[in-house]
């Protein structure tokens, strides 16, 4: 179980963060989300564990909304004491690279891979919540469109348009910028 958590942390709080755009509140949700995958699920075998815990991870998401959604009513009045959250870090460099994944070797190279990853990362927030909820699961979690679709509560059929529209999105906001893959 703490090999597994261990394994998708980092994805999990990226997730989080794209979803909530709150790093204390991401990192909230993630770390109730592994509580809850132990408590209830620990005895599991461990190819279950992942789309456990992308259902987990994506009804905590949504349970978060629900509680902003009744806290705003009493907030709104104090919004003036409210501060902002600097949030410099950038976690997509902190990820392991996987084998056989490219890795510039130049400085003009790392440049470049930054700046893609920074307009990808913005475009995945631009998303709509539950295309990103897909995409991230497809591309990211690398999990098949049976698994998504039972994590996510869908069709088969609705990951499919959900994935095709967000990365019709994402090439059409890297086309914006000029990039060409």
């Amino acid at each position: 179980m703490s090999d597994f958590l261990a394994s998708v942390e980092r994805r999990a709080y990226k997730q989080a963060l794209f979803a909530v755009r709150d790093g204390e509140a991401a990192l909230d949700i993630v770390q109730d989300s592994m509580l809850k995958l132990a408590e209830k699920y620990g005895n599991k075998p461990a190819g279950e564990l992942p789309m456990l815990f992308q259902r987990i991870l994506q009804n905590t998401i949504r349970d978060f909304y629900r509680r902003q959604k009744v806290r705003s009513m009493w907030t709104t009045l104090f919004s003036a004491f409210s501060s902002s959250d600097d949030e410099d870090a950038d976690l997509l460099e902190t990820l392991e690279v996987e084998q056989g994944s490219y890795s510039p070797t130049t400085p003009h190279g790392s440049l470049e891979q930054t700046q893609v990853l920074a307009i990808i990362e913005e475009g995945i927030k631009r998303l709509p919540p539950r295309q990103r909820e897909a995409f991230l699961m497809r591309y990211w979690e690398d999990m098949d469109i049976a698994e998504t679709a039972a994590a996510m509560g869908c069709s088969e059929g609705s990951v499919k348009t959900h994935c095709s529209r967000a990365t019709h999105s994402l090439a059409t906001a890297l086309k914006a910028k000029g990039v060409e893959l």
